[in-house]
């Protein structure tokens, strides 16, 4: 391990210990994504880093959004939605598409041919139309088949041990 760290001896049963299970998998770090689709009430954002690839081909991406949440039933219902990862700079949203947040209000953004939501300013997108979605215990597993995806240069923001920041690149 680096510089002669070593791993503490803490070890449990997901079961028994939640909050340890919950410690252990933030030290993975992630990136943070917007996932965008179109409700009757307008455009809806949740911020998700349960984001991964599956497949190149066919090309599959999976996100897991929580059971618990109030947009959950939006976005296991959304045929088209599109995923963003955030750049740093998006920091200042994370407020903005939390619980009680301004969501899209005086957020410019663009609408897709299927009415999704688009943000230009992310550093990835990938259209989605919902391939598969299978039962993940308190979250649910949507696959996505990408449609189209685009890209730019920028730096992401990243989530590790329950705080957001920058990748700053390289050994």
């Amino acid at each position: 391990m680096a510089d002669g760290a070593m791993m503490t001896d803490v070890q449990f049963t997901p079961e028994g210990n939640p909050r340890a299970f919950r410690d252990a998998l933030g030290r993975f770090a992630t990136g943070v994504t917007l996932v965008t689709c179109a409700t009757p009430g307008g455009p809806m954002g949740f911020l998700a880093n349960s984001f991964a690839a599956v497949s190149l081909d066919p090309p599959l991406v999976l996100w897991s959004p929580a059971k618990s949440s109030s947009r959950f039933a939006h976005f296991a219902e959304a045929r088209h939605y599109a995923i963003h990862v955030l750049e740093a700079a998006h920091a200042d949203w994370l407020p903005r598409f939390a619980r009680g947040g301004a969501g899209f209000d005086g957020l410019p953004h663009a609408v897709g041919a299927e009415g999704v939501p688009l943000i230009d300013s992310a550093l990835a997108r990938f259209d989605c139309v919902q391939h598969a979605a299978h039962d993940g215990g308190d979250h649910l597993i949507i696959v996505g088949r990408v449609l189209s995806a685009a890209y730019r240069d920028g730096a992401p923001l990243v989530f590790s041990q329950g705080a957001y920041g920058r990748f700053s690149g390289g050994l």
